[in-house]
């Protein structure tokens, strides 16, 4: 949950120059909305939260909903533009996977 159509944001943002339309969203609270209906939810803010939350989880019986909510301008990759080929796949600039790497 990033609080967009975050894919539609990407395509606006990547393709039509950033003219955004439409794209922010309101959420309702999805802890909420599974409990009132018999389940047990969570919500992931950070990666810290992660692995924690899913082992809890899966000592659960029964149906589990997990949202995480992920920073509302990352992008998604990889990702195939409208009438391109599969070896025309867009992916992360390779700076921004190493940017918190040790050099």
């Amino acid at each position: 949950n990033n609080g967009y159509l975050g894919m539609v944001r990407q395509w606006q943002q990547l393709f039509y120059d950033s003219r955004y339309s439409e794209t922010p969203i309101s959420s309702p609270d999805y802890v909420k909305l599974s409990e009132a209906y018999g389940m047990k939810g969570f919500r992931v803010k950070s990666r810290t939260e992660i692995s924690d939350t899913m082992k809890e989880a899966q000592n659960i019986k029964g149906p589990v909903l997990i949202e995480f909510v992920v920073e509302q301008h990352d992008m998604v990759y990889p990702m195939v533009a409208a009438g391109a080929d599969l070896d025309e796949m867009i992916s992360r600039p390779v700076h921004e996977q190493f940017k918190d790497a040790e050099m």
